[in-house]
């Protein structure tokens, strides 16, 4: 698996170069203890070192990787740090979800209604990666409309973890078949009846069975 090039369109060198290892990393194509070097990475994406740099800093920003002398050694992201990184995002979405009650547009409600309906063509078409697309921007959609600069300022540290989580366990989902994909695609709209009724002990409660059902499926297909 590469990190869809559709993905990285306005995306800096460094930045996609951040993008293709972050993906074999948590892939574990990539294992943890393994050195990556500057030359080395250089040689293999025929590009200079500069962008290379940029790369390794954004990976040990995010804690995937850890700078020494000897080079960047993986550390990766274990069962873990998958558990720690949906508490976060159920943190942010809850957040969010709530602000959002307290005044819904009709036109995010449509939006959010468009990515489930082409997630369900992405399975008829047996594309998963923009499957993964529509998932993770259901989900961006919701924080961004909240309109938190330090809510997406927290969201923008891990956005790219959680799509490259979201794109690998998208491609394994597919093989389960297309009725478990369409389950998936639909599970979303609670989400969206939940924002309608603009209560927030019912988007509370939404929200908290959504991710805890998404984190346990998420850990037995990584595990």
């Amino acid at each position: 698996m590469h990190y869809p090039a559709t993905w990285l369109q306005g995306a800096s060198l460094g930045e996609s170069i951040a993008c293709e290892l972050r993906l074999q990393i948590i892939n574990e194509n990539i294992k943890p203890g393994e050195v990556l070097s500057e030359n080395r990475i250089s040689t293999d994406f025929g590009i200079s070192r500069s962008p290379v740099r940029e790369a390794l800093k954004t990976l040990a920003g995010e804690g995937l990787i850890r700078l020494e002398r000897m080079g960047a050694v993986v550390v990766g992201l274990n069962i873990k740090d998958v558990e720690e990184l949906y508490d976060v995002r159920y943190l942010i979405e809850s957040f969010a979800q709530e602000r959002l009650a307290m005044n819904i547009q009709d036109s995010l409600i449509r939006q959010l209604e468009q990515s489930i309906d082409r997630m369900k063509l992405a399975v008829k078409h047996n594309d998963y990666v923009e499957f993964a697309r529509q998932d993770f921007s259901f989900h961006e959609s919701i924080i961004t409309e909240a309109k938190h600069t330090r809510i997406l300022h927290l969201w923008n540290s891990i956005r790219y973890i959680v799509m490259t989580v979201i794109l690998i366990t998208t491609e394994k989902g597919f093989t389960l078949g297309e009725e478990r994909m369409h389950w998936i695609a639909e599970k979303h709209r609670v989400v969206i009846e939940a924002l309608r009724t603009g209560d927030r002990e019912t988007i509370h409660k939404v929200v908290q069975e959504y991710f805890a059902d998404s984190s346990e499926t998420l850990i037995r297909s990584l595990s």
